[in-house]
C-alpha cells in the first residue's frame, strides 16, 4: 500500500496539534507508559519458534489470494458499519476470486467499526468468515494501519475524489492516538476482543496486527503502538500466527522489531522482479520462518503477475496482491498520478476484475488459474 514512506507529509498535520517530533515522541511514551503495568499483569507467550512456524506452514497448500475490499466500499469502515455491510457484494466477488483459484483474502478491519458496535461488530466478522468459508477462501486480518488519511468519523463516509488512488481509505488508529493518552486503553479492548472472539478460528489464516507501521512520515513513532499490539495478542494467544509486514528497508528499527517478533514472516513488495527476488535472497529468507508476501502487483512499476507469481510459488511463498474488483477505492489508479478528470487509465495500477466481474486482462485470469492448478 505505499508510495515508499509517503511524499504526503502527513506528519505536519500532526505538528499544528504538537509542535515539535519530540513532544509526540514523549506523548507516546507516556501512552506506552499507561499500559506497562495492565500488560505485565498477564503473561504473553513466547514468539513462534521456527520449528514451529513451518510446521505449521507445512500443513497448508501454496496460498494465493487478494487484498480484499468490495467494490462498495470506499474504506474499512464502509465494509464493517452496519448500515453499509454488503454480504450479497462480498459473496459475488469472492465467487470470482474462488474461480480464478484464490484461497486467501487479506482484509482490513477498523477499530472505530468496532467500538460502535462491538458485538454488531463482531457478528459481521462472522458473516463475512462464513462467506470466505464457503469459497475455499481463508482470510488474513488486519488490526491497524498508518496508511492514507489520519482522520475519519462513523457514519456515512465519503464518496470517492475523482482519479485519486484511495482518496477515503483511513488510518487506524490515526491522530487519535496522539491527541488522547488514555486511548491506548481503548485499542487494547479492541484488539483483546477480536482477537478472543475468533482465536481458535481455522478460518482465519493469522493476524496482521499493523499495516506498514511508520508510513505517512510517522516512522519510529509507531513502534509503542506496534510492541503493545503483538504483546496484546500474545496476552490473548490465539492459534493463528501473529506478523507485521515489512515494507520499507529505510526503517530499520521498525523492520528488526517485526522481524523478531512476527511469529511468520510476512512483507510488501511492488517491485520488479529482480528486486523482489533480492528482497527474498537478502534478508527474508535469513529468519528461516515462512514467508508471506502481504502486497505486491502494480502494473506501471514491472510488478506483475506472470513474472512475480512464479519466483513466489518456487519458495513456496504466499502471493496476496493489492485488489480484487475495482471500485470506490480507486486503485485502478496509480498512488502518485491521479486522474482528476476520471476515466479509465490505459495501465490498471492494482485489481483484477471489473464491477461487473469481467477480467480486466483475461490473459492474467487465466495465468492465475493455470498456476494455481484452477480447473
Amino acid at each position: 500500500m505505499y508510495p515508499s514512506l509517503r511524499t504526503f507529509p502527513r506528519i505536519i498535520v500532526i505538528k499544528t496539534f504538537f509542535k515539535d517530533e519530540e513532544i509526540i515522541h514523549d506523548l507516546f511514551a507516556c501512552s506506552l507508559l499507561v499500559c506497562t503495568t495492565a500488560m505485565s499483569q498477564k503473561k504473553e507467550r513466547a514468539v513462534w519458534s521456527k520449528e514451529k512456524a513451518n510446521a505449521w506452514y507445512a500443513k497448508l497448500p501454496w496460498m494465493v489470494g487478494a487484498d480484499y475490499i468490495p467494490a462498495s466500499a470506499i474504506n474499512q469502515l464502509e465494509m464493517w458499519q452496519a448500515e453499509s455491510f454488503d454480504s450479497a457484494q462480498i459473496d459475488k466477488e469472492l465467487g470470482w476470486a474462488e474461480g480464478i483459484g484464490m484461497n486467501v483474502m487479506r482484509v482490513y478491519l477498523h477499530h472505530l467499526a468496532w467500538q460502535v458496535d462491538p458485538a454488531g461488530f463482531k457478528k459481521r466478522v462472522n458473516t463475512y468468515l462464513n462467506i470466505a468459508g464457503k469459497h475455499g477462501i481463508k482470510t488474513v486480518f488486519v488490526l491497524f494501519d498508518d496508511c492514507w488519511n489520519n482522520t475519519y468519523k462513523a457514519g456515512k463516509q465519503p464518496v470517492p475524489k475523482t482519479g485519486v488512488h484511495n482518496s477515503g481509505w483511513v488510518q487506524d488508529p490515526g491522530m487519535l492516538s496522539f491527541m488522547d493518552l488514555n486511548y491506548m486503553n481503548s485499542l487494547e479492548k479492541y484488539v483483546k476482543d477480536v482477537l478472543q472472539a475468533f482465536r481458535n478460528d481455522n478460518r482465519i489464516l493469522l493476524w496482521d496486527v499493523y499495516n506498514e507501521p511508520g508510513n505517512s512520515g510517522l516512522r519510529n513513532h509507531s513502534m509503542p503502538l506496534l510492541k503493545n499490539t503483538f504483546s496484546w495478542g500474545r496476552q490473548v494467544d490465539p492459534s493463528q500466527p501473529l506478523s507485521a509486514g515489512v515494507w520499507s528497508l529505510d526503517l530499520k528499527e521498525l523492520n528488526a522489531f517485526q522481524l523478531q517478533q512476527s511469529d511468520v514472516i510476512t512483507y510488501h513488495n511492488y517491485h520488479k522482479p529482480d528486486v523482489h527476488q533480492r528482497w527474498i535472497d537478502s534478508f527474508l529468507v535469513q529468519t528461516g520462518k515462512p514467508l508471506i508476501c502481504t502486497e505486491y502487483m502494480a502494473r506501471t512499476r514491472g510488478s506483475l503477475f506472470h513474472e512475480i507469481l512464479p519466483i513466489l510459488k518456487k519458495h513456496k511463498i504466499a502471493a496476496i496482491n493489492w485488489g480484487l474488483v475495482a471500485g470506490k477505492s480507486n486503485t485502478i489508479y496509480a498512488w502518485d498520478t491521479p486522474m482528476p478528470e476520471g476515466g479509465e487509465p490505459k495501465v490498471w495500477f492494482h485489481d483484477i476484475f471489473r464491477p461487473d466481474g469481467t477480467p480486466y486482462d483475461p490473459r492474467e485470469t487465466a495465468f492465475i488459474k493455470e498456476i494455481t492448478g484452477k480447473k
